[in-house]
Formats: structure tokens, C-alpha cells, sequence
């Protein structure tokens, strides 16, 4: 390297954030069309809560809209993983687009008509559903096979910088079109942003093949020839062992398991509950406070990606989820609305140090031929209760009030980070 290359490398670490888009004709696309198909969601994400809210008023609905959405995603994760790993994943990706833009069409349509009620919301949110658990494995997949070790570190800071800045904007849009317009405005944005990110998908699939064509060995992920035809059992059984062979994987995914049931409901049910229900707060403040949380997150990777090596990462990962559930434990103690937004930021702070960290050591760890049985696993562990915790802290906050339920569950998720951390293989890793 010149010296004055490497002179101002070092003078401006945030200069290597750039790589990914120098080094992969790639990645462009499956950058962009994930960011653009995130706004539609970040939008959709916070009209669904206000839309529930002001039909039935009940945390407990609320719940199981949630749950109805997370079930069928759950049920077809064990067989996902084994469709993406033997079948074209950009492939899977444009057709789960194209469904589910339909399905937020028709929401958008029943919206604007007057016709959407809870028992329609609860079928296309299902559908819905079932799709993302078939999308998620084979984006997390390519994505693997994109973000190459050359560029693997930046190329996972940039994504979760600019999907984080999305959400500077989507969560204030979406409370601004709930507030003036109306929620199927909302819905289809969404529809519109899956129709731009099948577009962006045509563009990866000739990337990805322009490659397998320049590989003297053949092969390049998502579009090397299928491995062996095997039962999806015995590809679930493999993506176990896979996931056996790494402590930090297996008791990361087992612990998360139960945080996210803790984190999860909280951020999910009570939350919007806090600022619409218990303060009577006004929607765009909410959609200010998820808007913050985005720019904790930005902050969390501009630090993150600026250097190409860090040690300790299993404390630093487990901490800086510990830090997520002290602000959650903090925010319904805060009298003023700038104090929740503040406390929020901190939340998406502390997640987003867990997640770079996770999703890099997935992508050291896992074999390409693989991910997409593992990451199914890991979605799978992820999801497979959060149903269940979206009823229960529903129906705990009916029963005992959102401030008690909030306390608890956070209370749990933080003691069960300390636990982990009790153990070296998790402690120790690097």
C-alpha cells in the first residue's frame, strides 16, 4: 500500500466503509433493495401497534396479532433452512417479495376501504409471516456469500448503519401518515418498497452469476450448484451439529431464546402501549422514540466498523445487551417524553453492538454450504417462543399493569445475560 494511502487510512478510519461497494458488484444491490424494503416495514411496524390500539384499546389483542404474525414464521423455519441450502436463494428471496407485496397490497386496499378488521388483519399478518420465515434464511444466506472476509466487517457495519438510518426516517413517517393520512397509505408504501427490492434482485442475481462465471472453481454461494438431494431431517440434524461444534453459537442461541421473549414483548407490546395508552402521548412521539433508537444503533456501528479487529467480543456483545435491558427497566420511570426517547436510543445502542458481533461470528463460523440450515436454527431459536411471550406479556400487563410487566421482564433478560456470562466459553470469546 503507498504511503499516503495508508497515512490517511489511519488519519480517517472511516474510510474503509466504502470497500464493500469498490470490491463487490454484489453487494450494491443487495444492500439496496434490503434498505429500501426496510423503510416500507419500519413504517409498517409502527402503524400496525397504533392501527390495533385504536380499533380495540387492548394490550392483549395486540399480543396476539404478534403471535399470529411469529407462528407461522416459526413453523416453517425447520423447513426453510433445508430449501435454501438446496435450492436458488436469490430465487426464494424474489418470490417471498412478490407475495408479500401482494399481501400488503390487499391490507393497503382493505385499509382505505374501511373493510380491515382484526380477524382479516390476523390472516394477512399470518401469510405474512410464513413468508419472512422462508425470506430470512435465504437473506441471511446470501448475505453471507457477499459479504466476503475481505470486506466482511464493513460490509456488516454499513448494512446495519443505513438500515438503521432508514429508521431515522420510516418509524417518524409512519406516525406522520397514521396521524394526517391513514394507515393504508402506510401499508402500501410497503406494498410498493417489496416491488423495488425484487427489482434490486434481478440486478444481484446477474452479479452473483458474472461471478460463478469468473470463479475458476465453479462455485460462489447462492448460485453454485445444489448439494445432494437429502431429507429436510437429516439437513436439520446437520445444521445441529453444525451449531454443537460451537459453544458460543449453541448457548448464545439457547440464551437469546428466552431475552428476546423478555426484550421482545416489551419493545413490541408495551412500549407502544407506554406512549399511546399510559402517557397519551401523540403517535409521532413514538415513532420519534424507535427513530432514536435507530440513531443509537447508527452510533453503535459508526464505533463498531471503524476497526477491522476487536477483542473480547463475547463481553462486549453480552454487555452491550445488558445495556439494552437497563434502559427498558429505566423508561417507564421517566416523566417526560424526551427522557423514553433518550433511554430508547440507549436501547438501540446496546442491540446493535450484540448484533454486529453476532452476525460477523455466524459468518466465520458457519460453512457456506450450511448457513442457510444454521441461520433457519438460529431464526428458529430466535422466534420459536416469542409467540407465546407476546400473549403472556399481554395478558401480564391486563392483569398486573404495563409498569409491573415492563419491570419484570427486563429484570429476567439481564439476569439471564449475567448468568451466561458466568461461563468462560462465552466470556472468553474473541
Amino acid at each position: 500500500m503507498p504511503a499516503s494511502t495508508s497515512e490517511s487510512g489511519k488519519t480517517n478510519p472511516f474510510r474503509g466503509f466504502a470497500a464493500p461497494f469498490a470490491k463487490s458488484r454484489a453487494f450494491p444491490f443487495l444492500w439496496l433493495g434490503h434498505l429500501i424494503s426496510f423503510l416500507g416495514s419500519s413504517v409498517t411496524m409502527v402503524i400496525l401497534p397504533v392501527l390495533v390500539y385504536s380499533l380495540t384499546g387492548s394490550t392483549t389483542t395486540m399480543g396476539v396479532v404478534m403471535a399470529v404474525y411469529m407462528l407461522p414464521n416459526i413453523l416453517m423455519l425447520p423447513v426453510s433452512g433445508h430449501i435454501v441450502d438446496r435450492y436458488d436463494r436469490v430465487g426464494i428471496m424474489m418470490l417471498a417479495d412478490i407475495f408479500r407485496a401482494l399481501i400488503m397490497l390487499a391490507t393497503a386496499v382493505l385499509a382505505l376501504t374501511g373493510l380491515l378488521s382484526i380477524p382479516l388483519l390476523l390472516v394477512l399478518i399470518g401469510c405474512y409471516g410464513l413468508l419472512d420465515g422462508l425470506f430470512q434464511p435465504a437473506y441471511a444466506a446470501v448475505r453471507a456469500t457477499v459479504f466476503t472476509p475481505d470486506i466482511r466487517v464493513t460490509a456488516n457495519s454499513v448494512t446495519q448503519i443505513t438500515t438503521q438510518t432508514v429508521r431515522l426516517i420510516g418509524p417518524a413517517l409512519g406516525g406522520l401518515l397514521i396521524t394526517h393520512l391513514s394507515a393504508g397509505i402506510g401499508f402500501g408504501l410497503d406494498a410498493f418498497t417489496y416491488v423495488f427490492s425484487f427489482i434490486c434482485l434481478i440486478y444481484l442475481r446477474r452479479a452473483l452469476i458474472a461471478r460463478v462465471r469468473a470463479d475458476a472453481s465453479g462455485t460462489a454461494g447462492s448460485m453454485a450448484a445444489p448439494s445432494p438431494s437429502t431429507g429436510w431431517k437429516q439437513d436439520f440434524m446437520e445444521g445441529l451439529a453444525v451449531l454443537r461444534s460451537h459453544p458460543w453459537l449453541w448457548i448464545t442461541i439457547l440464551a437469546f431464546s428466552f431475552i428476546n421473549i423478555c426484550y421482545g414483548g416489551i419493545t413490541s407490546i408495551l412500549v407502544p402501549w407506554l406512549f399511546k395508552v399510559h402517557h397519551g402521548w401523540d403517535p409521532y412521539l413514538y415513532g420519534l422514540a424507535v427513530t432514536c433508537s435507530g440513531a443509537g444503533a447508527i452510533l453503535a456501528g459508526l464505533i463498531f466498523g471503524a476497526r477491522q479487529r476487536w477483542s473480547r467480543r463475547g463481553l462486549m456483545a453480552y454487555g452491550g445487551a445488558f445495556i439494552s435491558g437497563v434502559s427498558l427497566l429505566l423508561l417507564p420511570f421517566v416523566p417526560s417524553a424526551a427522557g423514553a426517547v433518550i433511554l430508547f436510543s440507549l436501547e438501540g445502542f446496546g442491540l446493535m453492538v450484540f448484533m454486529l458481533i453476532w452476525e460477523i461470528s455466524m459468518q466465520e463460523l458457519v460453512p457456506q454450504e450450511a448457513f442457510g440450515r444454521v441461520a433457519s436454527l438460529d431464526l428458529l431459536g430466535s422466534f420459536a417462543l416469542l409467540p407465546v411471550g407476546y400473549i403472556l406479556v399481554g395478558w401480564l400487563a391486563d392483569l398486573i399493569g404495563g409498569v409491573a410487566t415492563i419491570a419484570i421482564f427486563s429484570g429476567l433478560g439481564m439476569a439471564c445475560i449475567a448468568l451466561v456470562l458466568s461461563i468462560p466459553a462465552i466470556r472468553n470469546f474473541q
